[in-house]
C-alpha cells in the first residue's frame, strides 16, 4: 500500500482522532491538538506509514513498538499535564511521545536504554525543532536524579514493580502513569499526596518489558 502524501496525512490524523480517541473519552484539547499536529507517520518505518494512523502499536525495531495512537492519548491524558511541567519519560522509543510531550509541557527529559534508538530520535525531534525535548541514553531503573524532581513521569515499557528510584524523583502532587506486570500489565496511575501514595487502575495493557538494572 502507498503512503499517502502530506495532505492525507493531515486527513489520517483528524480520522485517528475522531475515531479513535473522542469516541473512547479522550478529551483533553491540548492532548486532542498535539495528537492531530504531531506527525506520527514520520516515526515509523517508511514501510509502515501508511499504517501509522491505524488503531494499533507498530514495531519499530528488537523488542520495540510505537504504541496504540488511544494508549498515547490516554496515558497523556492521565498525567493531566501543564505547560509548566517538566516531564521524565521513561522509553524514547521511536520519540513519538516525546514529541507529543514537547508540544504540552516545558521540558521533556527522555531516556532510552537503546543507545542508538537515543540518538535516532534525538536527531528526528531535532529536526521537527523540538528543542524543549532532551534524549539522553540510560537506564529507565535509575531513573535522571540530577535533573528531577519532575512535576511528571510516564513510562512507555512495563516494570514488573514500580520502580524506588522514580518514585523518589517524582515531586509531591505530581502523577505518574505507567504499565506495571508480566503477563498481564495493568496501566496505573500514581498520584503523590501530602498523605501519600495514590492509585488507580486505567485499564490492562500490553507493552514491551522494561530493561536495565531493576
Amino acid at each position: 500500500m502507498k503512503a499517502p502524501g502530506g495532505r492525507g496525512f493531515t486527513a489520517l490524523r483528524l480520522r485517528m482522532v475522531e475515531e479513535q480517541l473522542k469516541p473512547r473519552g479522550i478529551s483533553d484539547p491540548d492532548v486532542i491538538r498535539a495528537m492531530l499536529k504531531v506527525p506520527r507517520h514520520l516515526f515509523v518505518k517508511p514501510s509502515q506509514r501508511a499504517s501509522a494512523y491505524d488503531d494499533c502499536a507498530l514495531p519499530i525495531g528488537p523488542d520495540q513498538s510505537i504504541s496504540q495512537p488511544y494508549i498515547v492519548g490516554l496515558m497523556l491524558q492521565a498525567l493531566e499535564l501543564s505547560r509548566h511541567d517538566r516531564v521524565l519519560e521513561i522509553g524514547t522509543g521511536s520519540g513519538y511521545g516525546a514529541a507529543l510531550l514537547a508540544e504540552l509541557v516545558a521540558e521533556v527529559y527522555s531516556l532510552e536504554i537503546d543507545p542508538s534508538l537515543s540518538e535516532k530520535s534525538r536527531k528526528l525531534l531535532s529536526r521537527l525543532g523540538y528543542k524543549n525535548a532532551h534524549c539522553i541514553h540510560g537506564d529507565g531503573f535509575l531513573g535522571l536524579p540530577e535533573e528531577g524532581p519532575f512535576d511528571r513521569i510516564v513510562l512507555s515499557a512495563a516494570p514488573q514493580n514500580i520502580p524506588r528510584a522514580l518514585l523518589r524523583q517524582l515531586k509531591s502532587g505530581g502523577r505518574m502513569v505507567l504499565p506495571v506486570g508480566v503477563e498481564a500489565q495493568v496501566l496505573v496511575l500514581l498520584e503523590k499526596t501530602p498523605e501519600g501514595l495514590k492509585s488507580s487502575e486505567l485499564g490492562m495493557v500490553r507493552f514491551v518489558k522494561m530493561k536495565g538494572e531493576g
